[in-house]
């Protein structure tokens, strides 16, 4: 059994550590070493990860780490007048800093895994709010940036394995995206694309519960969002309205919507896009009978 002293000590240590990589990161002579241990934290997870023998300690490190990555690229900057209490993926001096070092390249074996236990949805969840804040950025070049490195497969991952906040900022990530003309003209280049962001959508849409009410009013914000994009092209309209659930006009997720009156209307206008008629008979993306809306 571990004394109280030596728990105290190791705790110490280990704040010790973390400070030594923040100063290291905040100069010029040590920044290189300290960037080069924290991806070596990050990259040890790989293995472990893929062979499910990953334990909570390695992924309490792996998750600081990533923090502190994020907060590394500043560094890349002269200007030492920078905001630092905005996130570096997002600020407008620092982002582009944060994408030619590609360090979110580093984050993304986190955003494939195919399990929703708790020490995979800890580091996904981490790795997506990285991106999100890059993604939140209206910047064609993180768009391009984003594209290139296939982050719309990674984002359907983990609205296929996520739990609903992960699910939240993946839906965030993909409506960003998708606001930009680059990033729907991305997604409408290949059919199988458009209709996995299609099917991937209703489907989360289809496995709402109860236990999702506290994260379903930005949930719902950002699938109202994709799909109202997605139907501003008239040439798949017909075909989108086949994916939108006809659950997502159900009483209780409309009533979620009042207090949200810029949903509410790209609700509206979603509606009107597809011109909706009531169809039970329509197929459901999961294979079962259901109520769908055309």
């Amino acid at each position: 059994m571990v004394s109280g002293a030596a728990a105290v000590d190791s705790t110490r240590n280990a704040t010790a550590g973390i400070t030594r990589l923040i100063r290291g990161l905040d100069s010029l002579e040590t920044r290189e070493q300290s960037l080069d241990i924290l991806c070596k934290v990050i990259t040890s997870a790989y293995r472990p990860l893929l062979s499910d023998t990953i334990t909570d300690k390695a992924v309490t490190q792996v998750c600081n780490a990533i923090a502190l990555l994020q907060l590394g690229v500043e560094n890349f900057k002269d200007d030492s007048s920078v905001n630092t209490s905005e996130p570096v993926a997002s600020h407008p001096d620092t982002k582009m800093a944060f994408v030619r070092a590609t360090m979110p390249v580093y984050l993304y074996p986190f955003l494939n895994t195919m399990s929703s236990e708790r020490n995979y949805e800890c580091l996904r969840l981490t790795s997506l709010g990285v991106i999100g804040s890059l993604a939140k950025v209206d910047d064609p070049d993180v768009v391009e940036y984003l594209l290139s490195t296939q982050i719309f497969p990674s984002c359907l991952r983990c609205l296929e394995f996520g739990r609903t906040l992960s699910k939240t900022v993946a839906t965030f990530i993909i409506y960003r995206i998708l606001l930009n003309e680059k990033g729907l003209k991305y997604c409408f280049i290949l059919a199988e694309r458009y209709l996995a962001v299609s099917q991937c959508l209703a489907k989360v849409i289809e496995s709402l519960g109860e236990e999702d009410d506290e994260n379903l009013p930005r949930l719902l914000r950002n699938i109202i969002g994709c799909y109202l994009r997605l139907s501003e092209n008239q040439r798949t309209r017909q075909q989108l309205s086949s994916y939108v659930p006809w659950k997502l006009m159900e009483y209780k997720y409309v009533n979620i919507l009042q207090g949200d009156p810029e949903s509410l209307g790209n609700l509206r206008r979603l509606i009107h896009n597809l011109k909706f008629t009531h169809s039970p008979a329509t197929r459901s993306t999961s294979q079962s009978q259901g109520p769908f809306i055309r």
